[in-house]
Parts: C-alpha cells; sequence; structure tokens
C-alpha cells in the first residue's frame, strides 16, 4: 500500500501486516526503512521532506488459499493515527491521534496540498462478530501539527484519496458503495456545502 516515489529514485512502500516502511532502491535493493507497527497504510511525501503514514491501528488477517485479508481490529488495537517518518533515519512519532478529543479509528490515504496541509481518510473498523462498523471520515491538518479538523462526515468507508492538478475537486473513493465523491474546494481544508438535493 501507499506507493510513493522519492526524488532519488527509490519507491517506498508500507506492508499493512507486517506494519513495516519498505524503500526499494533505484538498483532493485529493498530494505526496511522504518518498523512502524500496527497497520501503515497510505503514505505521502510532506512539505518538510518526511513521509507521513496514516497507521489504521492494526488488523487481524484471516489467512487461506486466497492469501490474508483483513477481517477485525487486532487483539492490541487503541486507534488510528498519523505517523512522521524521517526516510532516512527511520525515526518516527505519532504526529496526529485523536481530533475534538476522538480518537481517530482507522487512517487510510493521505495527498498533501500545495500550502502543504494533508487531507486524509479514515475508513474506522469492522466488527463482523459483533455485526457493527464505524462510519468514516475525511479530515484535514497540517504537517507541523498544529491543526486537524473533521471536514466530511459520514462517509461510508472512505479509501483513497486525491485531489485535481489544480486543487480546487477534493476526490474521495468510498470502497463499500462503489463511488468516487468530488468536493468542491473554496480554501485550504474548507469545501464548498452544497443544498440538499430536491
Amino acid at each position: 500500500e501507499g506507493p510513493v516515489w522519492a526524488e532519488d529514485g527509490s519507491l517506498f512502500f508500507v506492508e499493512v501486516a507486517n506494519g513495516l516502511l519498505r524503500r526499494l532502491s533505484p538498483q532493485g535493493k529493498l530494505s526496511t526503512a522504518a518498523d512502524l507497527g500496527d497497520g501503515p497504510n497510505g503514505a505521502a511525501f510532506g512539505p518538510d521532506g518526511a513521509l507521513y503514514v496514516c497507521n489504521n491501528g492494526g488488523f487481524a488477517w484471516h489467512r487461506d488459499e486466497h492469501g490474508p485479508r483483513p477481517v477485525a481490529p487486532s487483539s492490541g488495537y487503541r486507534g488510528g493515527y498519523i505517523q512522521r517518518v524521517d526516510p532516512e533515519t527511520g525515526r518516527f512519532d505519532v504526529l496526529y491521534d485523536k481530533v475534538d478529543g476522538r480518537p481517530l479509528l482507522g487512517p487510510n490515504d493521505i495527498v498533501f496540498d500545495k500550502t502543504g496541509g494533508f487531507w486524509f481518510t479514515d475508513l474506522g473498523k469492522a466488527r463482523p462478530s459483533e455485526r457493527s462498523r464505524d462510519i468514516g471520515s475525511v479530515y484535514y491538518a497540517k504537517a507541523d501539527g498544529s491543526l486537524i479538523k473533521e471536514v466530511i462526515f459520514p462517509v461510508v468507508t472512505p479509501n483513497g484519496i486525491s485531489l485535481s492538478p489544480d486543487e480546487k475537486t477534493l476526490y474521495v473513493a468510498d470502497t463499500e458503495p462503489a463511488r468516487v465523491w468530488a468536493f468542491d474546494i473554496t480554501s485550504p481544508g474548507v469545501i464548498e456545502k452544497h443544498p440538499f438535493p430536491s
């Protein structure tokens, strides 16, 4: 998940089940850039050259002849968070793990805008044994740790996220309804609220 190219031609990506941030050099050498734990998901380079990673907090996995797939929160699940990672040293810290006193549930994907802020999706967790699941959200935050806010709620299962080239439109892939939503951006971290259709 979360493949991103570095300026030197390296490809960074995460292994969700193993909790790792991996680096593939231009020469084809694979190495571990950081052991992030839990469930690293989407990743993006920030304005400071650090990698920002959505960590979903970890899954319990079912493995069969079709391979592994996530089925529930991990036994040690305590919430999700955004990590800031130094790609050269592998050092990392948690930048955000809550918003307005509420814990992040399962951050999934991330995209930076030209101002240095970032949008990210929070898909939450499903709990099949309880027949319940979280309702997702879309957030906006600043890379310096000074701001995080919920911008869009509810979204059933917000997954991938991207910006149009002019950064006037935010796109959010919603997995279970099989939809891609488009939101008009009026300023960094602000979308236009349209009236309910009649």
